[in-house]
């Protein structure tokens, strides 16, 4: 069969490529550059725990070397201390890497991965698809033409793939800017990121009134200035200004030596793609939306695309059509995108609205200074990820379902279980494969070797309700999840999001649960995929 052809090697077309290897499943990435990416220090990106996790297992290297886990998190106004926070094992940290340190790793699995093939200098200029397949033509010194089962675009916010499928992008230009500056120097939070709204020495303007800085490896600081509205020109003895005075500021003294490695202006834009998918053509990450204002991570939004579609294409490669599973991924993920846009346009008027609102309100500046943790941090409403509570693919009327501390259609915890060879591993570590997960939790197995009970107590009959789902599944056994009671049952997707939790073996329920989560009883149509 035809592999599946992805537009764009960047973080989320080469995480896409090497999550549908996982599966088996071949990949052609058109590349419309040299196949390597120019070091930009200044060019950095924030990734939840889990999304770090997600990289590691892909590219298989321990990212923490190129980037940096903060130790914690503090937010200033003035000379305020608002806010701190220590990460630890309960508030996990996230990972702050620069992007071509990221892309590197990937590129460097995907060239090590045989279902793998990158096309460089290979620019798309045309789509066109039918009942069977797509068929893609590039253009340069590698120009030809492409066959695939599907195709997808992650080709950025300018991305061809949409503007050839005439898909609108509708949305705001420009809701916020940052001076960008990357540099060496010792601060006095080591390894620790901070927000300081309205520093006290805003000498260089109004665009002083909010600086951000993000450690990286190596006593490198990302640090963010917010531009005021309009196109206001940062000039190099402007930005140079504003790096002393706040270097200054933090140190309480004279501007500490420091060296100043890239420059930038960062540009915030809100857009939203119409459609994410026509026939066998997809968006993701870029090229279906684009969102950053607050601190939220456009980037990591991009990644969970990736890996919500990657399952779902595998499953559709190998088994079929299966048309209302490929259907999920539009309504999945562009409703988790559109709420976080919704709550993010709602928050700037309070949050960038002056002074007006907090004369008013008491508490109110504290509010807002959660808000922006929340968003830089990936919390809350600005930064949580997406659970698919009302998705397509979601089981109803399961008489057997009991609430655990994860909703149904939010990720899963990544607790310790026990796998089927014996081993002990991280429930994250069995995901990504194509299968479905089935966690008993079974409080007392970890203290003994599996050969002692998996043949005992609800195990031989819960193994033959796996065997039978209508798709392949992994049995695994947990001490504990939070909020589970003894002998609970987890059904989770193979993107890691919780399907149900039953009380007990309920094969009924969990044959039901899994057959939903496939989008129902896989249908041959004539003509599927050309709509």
């Amino acid at each position: 069969m035809d592999p599946v052809i992805i537009v764009g090697a960047g973080p989320v077309g080469l995480t896409l490529a090497l999550a549908l290897a996982r599966q088996d499943v071949p990949s052609v990435v058109l590349d419309e550059g040299p196949g390597k990416d120019e070091p930009r220090p200044a060019r950095t990106v924030v990734l939840r725990e889990d999304t770090a996790a997600l990289m590691e297992r892909l590219s298989g290297v321990p990212l923490s070397e190129a980037g940096c886990h903060w130790a914690g998190w503090r937010s200033l106004r003035r000379k305020q201390v608002m806010r701190e926070v220590t990460f630890d094992d309960v508030e996990p940290a996230p990972l702050h890497i620069a992007q071509h340190e990221l892309t590197g790793a990937l590129r460097a699995a995907c060239a090590e991965e045989r279902l793998v093939k990158v096309s460089v200098d290979s620019r798309l200029d045309t789509v066109e698809q039918e009942p069977s397949g797509v068929t893609a033509h590039t253009r340069g010194p590698s120009g030809t033409w492409w066959r695939g089962s599907h195709l997808v675009g992650c080709d950025g916010p300018r991305s061809t793939v949409r503007k050839l499928l005439d898909i609108r992008f509708p949305g705001r230009t420009a809701v916020e800017r940052h001076a960008v500056a990357a540099l060496r120097t010792e601060l006095p939070w080591e390894d620790e990121a901070l927000l300081h709204r309205m520093p006290p020495w805003r000498t260089s303007g109004p665009s002083a009134g909010e600086v951000t800085g993000r450690p990286l490896p190596d006593g490198v600081w990302r640090l963010d200035w917010l531009l005021p509205p309009g196109k206001e020109l940062v000039t190099p003895e402007l930005l140079v200004a504003r790096i002393r005075e706040t270097l200054a500021g933090w140190t309480g003294g004279p501007t500490p030596p420091y060296e100043l490695l890239d420059t930038g202006v960062h540009t915030v834009h809100h857009r939203l793609a119409r459609r994410w998918r026509v026939g066998r053509v997809f968006l993701a990450g870029d090229a279906a939306h684009l969102l950053g204002a607050l601190g939220t991570q456009g980037l990591d939004e991009g990644l969970r695309d990736a890996d919500n579609l990657a399952w779902k294409l595998a499953l559709a490669w190998h088994h079929g059509p299966h048309e209302a599973l490929l259907d999920s991924y539009q309504a999945e993920r562009r409703a988790v995108v559109a709420a976080r846009l919704r709550a993010a346009d709602q928050a700037l008027p309070l949050v960038r609205g002056g002074g007006g609102l907090r004369a008013v309100v008491p508490g109110s500046a504290r509010g807002h200074d959660a808000l922006l943790t929340d968003g830089h941090l990936g919390r809350g409403t600005l930064g949580a990820p997406g659970a698919y509570a009302t998705s397509p693919l979601a089981p109803r009327h399961l008489e057997a379902e009991v609430p655990v501390d994860t909703a149904p259609g939010a990720p899963v915890a990544d607790v310790r279980v026990t796998a089927e060879d014996g081993s002990f591993v991280g429930l994250r570590d069995r995901l990504g494969r194509g299968a479905l997960l089935v966690v008993l939790i079974a409080p007392g197995t970890g203290v003994w070797e599996r050969r002692h009970w998996v043949g005992a107590g609800l195990m031989p009959r819960l193994a033959a309700a796996v065997a039978a789902l209508p798709h392949p599944a992994e049995l695994l056994v947990a001490e504990g999840y939070p909020g589970a009671a003894a002998h609970t049952v987890l059904l989770v997707r193979p993107d890691g999001h919780l399907v149900t939790a039953l009380n007990g073996v309920r094969p009924a329920d969990l044959y039901a649960a899994a057959e939903a989560t496939l989008g129902g009883p896989a249908k041959t149509e004539a003509g599927a995929g050309a709509r």
